[in-house]
């Protein structure tokens, strides 16, 4: 199953400025630290950005779980980065209930 509308897939400046490249936000939990180490920068997000879109687009959805909010999706894809390496990480993608448009959640290392 890939990620319905993924053609859609929204990735907001602040959840990558804000959040994932953002060590002092109290959820990044070493999210800004892995993601620096590859290159990224808040300067150049959509960069970030587009790479978690591609997954959306090319990687098969490896679970996915009613929640309050909506339907949350979860897929595993390779990223490119601007370091070159090409590690593997866990996006979290949600399609709120009465819509249809998937929004990235979080995105962090994939462990297995």
């Amino acid at each position: 199953m890939m990620l319905p509308n993924a053609h859609l897939a929204l990735v907001e400046r602040e959840k990558i400025t804000e959040y994932l490249l953002n060590a002092a936000h109290p959820d990044n939990g070493g999210k800004a630290p892995f993601f620096s180490a590859l290159g990224f920068a808040p300067e150049q997000w959509e960069t970030l950005a587009a790479a978690f879109r591609q997954i959306a687009l090319n990687s098969p959805v490896a679970q996915n779980m009613e929640t309050r909010h909506g339907k949350k999706y979860i897929i595993h894809g390779d990223i490119k980065t601007p370091s070159g390496k090409t590690p593997v990480v866990r996006t979290v993608w949600i399609i709120e209930t009465d819509e249809d448009v998937p929004r990235l959640v979080t995105a962090y290392p994939h462990e297995g």
